[in-house]
């Protein structure tokens, strides 16, 4: 699945219901927005990555103002499930809703994964009688923490995990790192990595990691799929030659980008829609693709006052009466929207024959 597959990272908090001051609910959003995801085409699959399951570490639970920094880059573990995510109003078990998620997912045809920050000052670790302590990476009970949380949500359905900072691992190219705090070593991860499959019992996961570069054997040894950011999707025959260039390598390849969880603005729909086509098209041989990197706003466009990244960093709602239902009415692009997302389906469409 992973060494082909289009990746399409989903905001899940943005879905979420947001009820004046309060957020919540966002896994019933997501599975409310499954039928409108394309489904997976013969030969590769379409995989939601959705971007929070933990607690975020500032103001989990409650909609700010979309000034104010209420970002999911920062996480907690060893504290159950986000507020933002989860429904406290029945009678079922957080694991028994991302569950179901996935199942339903499945049943679409769809694959899921989440998003994973491994920066270690962009990460806590909770405890029942004491304050939160800042994540270590030289602590071996919070490298255990980190691998048993993983693996849970594995158990849970999940069969990908995008990694946050991936290519900064074990000290690479650290000059261009923009998150906080230490990352894992490269023989750590690999280790981290192999436990969880382990752990999980599943061998068939896959871990894409955040950008790429030529050397795409360091990827691989360490036991990733694929990486983003290496090509985007501007040029149809240049991403045609890279994945001629990749056929042969199975377990590792990698990806065309159409937006990243970094994008504040700039691509219009036309060079959009080219994007997601050269994703999906460039290619000899369907064997032969090469897996792509879509977001929230590459399938349903966003609003024209936000953008991918803003929706990462805050958490506004857009409700103009408190209610979950204008919060969704206000969210995302209007008629020229509609329009966009309806060639963007007749892509998927004609790449469901593949």
């Amino acid at each position: 699945m992973g060494r082909l597959a289009n990746y399409i990272e989903i905001n899940n908090r943005y879905l979420a219901e947001m009820h004046n001051e309060r957020c919540k609910n966002g896994i019933f959003g997501m599975i409310k927005l499954l039928p409108a995801v394309p489904p997976s085409a013969f030969s590769w699959a379409n995989c939601i990555i959705i971007s929070q399951i933990f607690p975020n570490i500032y103001g989990d639970g409650y909609v700010k103002a979309p000034w104010e920094e209420n970002s999911i880059y920062g996480i907690k573990l060893n504290a159950g499930y986000s507020d933002n995510i989860i429904s406290h109003d029945i009678d079922l078990t957080p694991e028994e809703q991302l569950r179901a998620f996935n199942e339903l997912a499945w049943f679409r045809g769809i694959k899921t994964g989440f998003r994973m920050v491994i920066s270690a000052d962009q990460i806590k670790v909770s405890h029942p009688n004491k304050e939160d302590e800042t994540f270590d990476w030289c602590k071996k009970e919070h490298q255990e923490l980190f691998i048993d949380e993983c693996a849970k949500l594995v158990k849970l359905g999940f069969e990908s995990m995008f990694i946050d900072s991936a290519k900064h691992i074990g000290g690479y190219d650290c000059a261009n790192y923009t998150g906080v705090g230490a990352l894992p070593e490269y023989e750590q991860m690999q280790y981290i990595l192999y436990e969880i499959r382990k752990r999980s019992n599943n061998n068939a996961l896959s871990f894409v990691g955040e950008k790429s570069t030529d050397d795409f054997e360091r990827y691989r040894n360490m036991g990733l799929t694929t990486g983003t950011d290496f090509v985007t999707g501007d040029d149809f025959y240049k991403v045609r030659h890279l994945s001629e260039e990749n056929k042969y390598s199975r377990e590792y390849a990698p990806g065309v980008e159409v937006e990243n969880d970094n994008y504040e603005g700039g691509i219009t729909y036309e060079q959009r829609l080219n994007r997601v086509n050269t994703g999906l098209f460039a290619f000899y041989r369907a064997s032969d693709k090469l897996p792509s990197f879509m977001q929230t706003n590459d399938i349903f466009p966003l609003r024209y006052d936000t953008n991918t990244h803003h929706i990462m960093m805050t958490n506004p709602s857009y409700s103009t009466d408190g209610s979950p239902l204008s919060h969704f009415k206000n969210a995302f692009a209007d008629s020229d929207g509609r329009q966009y997302n309806k060639k963007l389906g007749e892509i998927f469409a004609h790449a469901l024959q593949y």
